[in-house]
């Protein structure tokens, strides 16, 4: 018997096959497969086509379990697109149902073994999620770029064009942020009324695309001190978001993913310092975190975690 994950993202899809050793026997990817981004259709055709890559040299009939772990995994709770996944899923030719959870529960459980804890995901949107037993529970934010997302790349990059929109209409300087976030618009900082193209611009574009002005913080935020001070925000805004998804005594690991927290963000590593006291990971691949958790389901709880496999 084997087991199959899944980490079915916005952009692509992967599957891994493994035995009880969490070793691996097959790897598969496809394209997106979030049903919120995509026509759920063509969401549970990745995932097939997926998983089908991943066991091209093996027994379907030897398949035990399946997680997969997805984002806008919510969209299943429509009777109507879970019955399309699975009848997508038997015609593809596999007789084992997956087990459906958030890309959230599928990060946690590739960075630590605990059963209990907090994921911290901060991408283009921001999220906190209190894991029990490996099952998201509750959330704190996550309430979308209208409402929240506090900390976010959406929210980093709005607080870059308002800085720049303020610095403009006070006549200050420019610095390197600012510059480079007119630079990004398109705007010249030397024509007329230049913060009025600038508002016009970003309002010509649907919200999320402030994501894009994100990474121009992280370039400048060790010589520019308004790119340092949005850096900080959003650090202590990530921080009260995860802190509220815990129990004020709570000691389990905080697990951060998403791209605002990866390798070399300065908003991540000012989370490290404010939090060093306590048990912070980072997530590492999703799709063998869905593995393990297809593990521990089809062959108990005394699965090797990936962290201590090799």
């Amino acid at each position: 018997m084997y087991v199959v994950g899944v980490d079915a993202g916005g952009t692509s899809t992967r599957a891994c096959a493994v035995d009880a050793g969490m070793r691996v026997l097959g790897t598969g990817r496809a394209g997106g497969a979030n049903p919120n981004s995509h026509p759920p259709e063509k969401a549970a055709s990745a995932i097939a086509e997926a998983v089908a890559a991943a066991t091209i040299d093996l027994d379907r009939a030897e398949l035990g379990e399946c997680v997969v772990g997805m984002a806008g995994s919510s969209k299943l709770t429509d009777p109507a697109v879970a019955s399309l996944f699975e009848r997508t899923w038997r015609e593809a030719g596999f007789d084992v149902t997956p087990h459906v959870v958030s890309d959230a529960e599928t990060a946690f459980a590739s960075a630590t073994d605990a059963p209990d804890g907090t994921v911290l995901v901060a991408g283009t949107g921001s999220i906190a999620g209190r894991i029990r037993d490996r099952q998201m529970v509750s959330v704190s934010g996550g309430y979308g770029w209208l409402l929240g997302d506090e900390g976010s790349g959406f929210w980093i990059g709005r607080e870059a064009v308002r800085a720049t929109l303020d610095a403009l209409t006070r006549g200050d300087l420019l610095g390197e942020l600012t510059s480079s976030v007119l630079a990004e618009a398109g705007v010249d900082p030397a024509a007329p009324r230049a913060f009025h193209l600038l508002i016009t611009v970003v309002n010509g574009e649907p919200p999320v695309q402030l994501a894009r002005f994100a990474p121009l913080v992280s370039a400048a935020v060790e010589s520019d001190p308004v790119a340092a001070r949005i850096a900080d925000d959003a650090a202590d805004r990530l921080i009260d978001i995860a802190l509220a998804a815990r129990d004020s005594d709570e000691t389990t690991p905080i697990v951060l993913v998403g791209s605002v927290l990866g390798a070399a963000s300065p908003v991540r590593m000012r989370i490290h310092d404010r939090l060093r006291d306590r048990d912070v990971r980072e997530s590492k691949d999703g799709v063998l975190g869905a593995a393990w958790l297809a593990a521990l389901r089809g062959f108990g709880r005394r699965i090797p975690h990936p962290n201590r496999v090799g």
